[in-house]
């Protein structure tokens, strides 16, 4: 008999308390729980997980350490499941190739159609391809720029040669690369730069003419610095080494490429028409336009080809990424774009009994347009697959078919089911979403008094539209409006122009060493701790050093390569995972080890731990709701909002002077519950008289800002105007006024 739920029996992955539920199939449900309760356990790292290994079993080896790799969930049993697809927000990689139009295949079809009927005639679709030798600029090998040395900073003009006026390592007093201009006799090696004339300035920099015209002749083989660098640090081939690479990386721009003016196609290929546009032309139309375009081509001969970039073209559209265009690279879209980017793919699939997974679906979206990414959802259910989402935003949780509540708390105190029903159940639920549903924050009405202003004037990034606006000192400015509107724009201006601290939602590190207790600096007062309490040296008590278990060497897995079959990470059998060697877990303070602070909570750290240095370097991520995070925890595995939350905990820690903030959507992977927690932070920082400015779109943290600024009206070419600046309560006539209810 066909299964018709997902049943899951005994789920113990990281947090979950033997967790028993049965999801009904060919449903849309969410999933929804504070942060931290165990949602992310059960829906990606254990069913999710579950369903993409038993896929990947299917197919041989040698196949198989070319998919992704499934970790095993810890679950006594798991029925009922589906191939899955997971569609998270994690970045579409840093690959310079790739655009929204390769990782769509909508520049697969465009070349396609270009290579059919554009004029002239080039050749096949691979000569439109900027991947492929054919078709790339041989100037910048199909990137559409080029790397030049940042001529700007070879030199400091205040210093003399023997002064060190060249800042390019190795050219320092007294070394080869030194003498090649201090004792050539060309040169004035004691007199600061800035005493030079012009001409010998460009003649230490560019040799050729300008060298050849000095008083006195440098040598036949003169090289000039710029000239030098090129040849050392660009023009080889050999493997780069990391103080090589951190040279280049210094002394280097990125510049777009003088040849194909960032098309990346060659002459010939950006020389061909259709429809008296080239196909580099077309990749700068946004999508709305570009469809408009494709569909006018009515070349019964194409048909096929202009019908399948139609669609994909729609499909982009309907998800909210009308304002994009083909040639933007995926490496500049917010984790919520890339996100819809992914599902572009899937919404013309025909197969059907598939388990799509989101994380998130709404991230990046203004309330205006949600409504497009449950249509989605919906659609992909009504296909008769099975939808499941992770997500805190009320209007999908109405849209779903079923809502499951995993909590009540964080970590230790979450991992169980406490609710699962429908929507109009949860809200009389008394459980932390059912009761945040209820709640709402007040619209702000005694707004702070600015401290002063910071004008941005005459902003042109992206598609604002020569915008001069004024942004308030000492208060809470949320910067609203649609996506693609122009926030991160206008944000990114302010920066700019006037200096500030961008708090964003990037990794806070890449180490699977670094955790809470290395990034706030409490590891050497713990150490000190432990070594106080029990008379021991405090190097015992670091897992990077004499403390370290020998096998593992203080990383508590051990991974082995197994050739064509997948990679294996084991908990270390010496070890058993806690890091450190036997003898150092004798040594306790208040009757814990090195390795049982490491799984504490922060919440539980801070009521055991009566060390002033420790306290002070946790409370604040305890006040950045990050209470439930371990001591240990690796860094690398938090989310983009997690990760964004402990550097605001920084923030609140170390800064002293009045900063300018700029906040990229706090709330993101917040629970409505902890909506307040946030905005109590950010009047922290308020109360030190620090600036804050943020971009978001929950509506919560707009009706408490002091000072709005909507953008609009539309996304990309049809937004980059300022529709509205001033206190919330005054908002009208937009799209968030709307959302907010305040009306026209």
């Amino acid at each position: 008999m066909e299964q018709r739920s997902i049943r899951i029996r005994g789920a113990r992955t990281n947090n979950l308390d033997g967790l028993d539920l049965d999801l009904p199939r060919s449903t849309l449900v969410t999933v929804v729980g504070v942060s931290g309760s165990g949602k992310s356990s059960l829906v990606f790292d254990t069913i999710a997980a579950e369903a993409g290994h038993q896929v990947n079993e299917t197919y041989p080896p040698f196949t198989r350490n070319r998919l992704p790799r499934w970790t095993r969930p810890d679950v006594e049993r798991l029925d009922g499941l589906s191939p899955v697809v997971v569609i998270d927000q994690r970045r579409l990689g840093g690959n310079a190739r790739s655009t929204v139009g390769t990782i769509t295949d909508a520049w697969t079809y465009l070349r396609l159609l270009f290579s059919r009927v554009a004029q002239p005639y080039v050749g096949e679709s691979n000569h439109f391809s900027f991947n492929d030798p054919l078709g790339m600029c041989p100037t910048c090998s199909g990137l559409g720029e080029v790397v030049v040395p940042a001529v700007e900073e070879f030199l400091d003009l205040d210093r003399s040669l023997e002064g060190g006026a060249i800042r390019l390592p190795g050219f320092g007093n007294g070394g080869y690369w030194f003498r090649q201009y201090a004792d050539i006799g060309s040169f004035d090696a004691s007199t600061p730069l800035r005493e030079w004339t012009p001409a010998e300035r460009e003649a230490l920099l560019h040799g050729g003419p300008a060298a050849a015209r000095l008083g006195t002749r440098p040598p036949a083989d003169y090289e000039g610095v710029v000239e030098r660098f090129e040849r050392i640090y660009l023009h080889t081939s050999d493997t780069v080494s990391d103080r090589k690479r951190e040279t280049i990386e210094r002394f280097t721009r990125s510049q777009t490429c003088p040849d194909c003016g960032g098309e990346r196609l060659n002459p010939d290929s950006r020389a061909a028409r259709l429809l008296d546009r080239t196909i580099g032309e077309m990749s700068r139309l946004e999508v709305t336009e570009l469809l408009d375009v494709v569909r006018a081509v009515d070349d019964p001969t194409v048909a096929p080809v202009v019908a399948e970039l139609a669609e994909r073209l729609e499909a982009m559209v309907t998800i909210g990424l009308g304002y994009l265009h083909l040639g933007r690279a995926t490496s500049t879209l917010s984790g919520g774009e890339a996100q819809r980017i992914k599902t572009v793919k899937h919404l013309g699939s025909s197969l059907i009994e598939m388990l799509y997974v989101f994380d998130e679906p709404t991230v990046g979206l203004h309330p205006h347009d949600v409504g497009s990414m449950v249509e989605l959802l919906t659609r992909l259910r009504d296909k008769g697959n099975s939808v499941l989402v992770v997500e805190h935003d009320p209007a999908v949780m109405a849209a779903s078919d079923q809502v499951v509540e995993i909590g009540p708390g964080a970590g230790g105190e979450g991992g169980r089911l406490v609710f699962q029903g429908t929507y109009a159940e949860l809200t009389t639920a008394d459980t932390p979403t059912g009761d945040a549903l209820s709640t709402q924050q007040p619209l702000t009405t005694d707004p702070r008094e600015p401290t002063g202003w910071l004008r941005v004037d005459d902003a042109t990034r992206n598609n604002l539209d020569h915008v001069t606006v004024d942004v308030p000192c000492g208060v809470l400015t949320v910067l609203t409006g649609v996506a693609g509107s122009g926030k991160s724009s206008l944000a990114m201006e302010l920066v700019e122009q006037h200096g500030a601290i961008v708090v964003d939602q990037k990794a806070v590190a890449t180490s699977r060493r670094s955790t809470p207790t290395t990034y706030t600096g409490i590891a050497a007062p713990i150490r000190r701790l432990f070594a106080k309490t029990n008379g021991v040296p405090a190097s015992l008590f670091s897992a990077n050093s004499d403390g370290a278990c020998p096998d593992c060497r203080g990383l508590g897995v051990r991974y082995t390569d197994l050739a064509f079959m997948d990679g294996q990470e084991t908990v270390c059998e010496t070890c058993h995972g806690r890091r450190f060697k036997n003898e150092v877990l004798q040594h306790t303070v208040d009757g814990l080890s090195i390795a049982d602070l490491d799984d504490l909570p922060i919440t539980e750290a801070l009521k055991r731990l009566d060390d002033k240095a420790v306290r002070r370097g946790l409370e604040h991520l305890d006040a950045v709701g990050l209470g439930y995070l371990r001591l240990g925890q690796s860094l690398s595995t938090l989310s983009g909002g997690e990760a964004q939350r402990v550097k605001i905990a920084k923030e609140l820690r170390e800064t002293a002077v009045p900063t300018t903030y700029v906040l990229d959507e706090p709330t993101t992977g917040l629970h409505l519950r902890d909506i307040g927690t946030l905005l109590g932070v950010l009047d922290a920082l308020l109360d030190q008289g620090h600036t804050v400015v943020v971009i978001e779109h929950n509506l919560d943290v707009i009706r408490r800002a002091d000072w709005v600024i909507d953008l609009g009206p539309g996304p990309g070419r049809h937004g980059g105007r300022v529709l509205f600046e001033g206190p919330v309560a005054q908002l009208r006539g937009t799209v968030t006024a709307e959302a907010l209810g305040l009306g026209s």
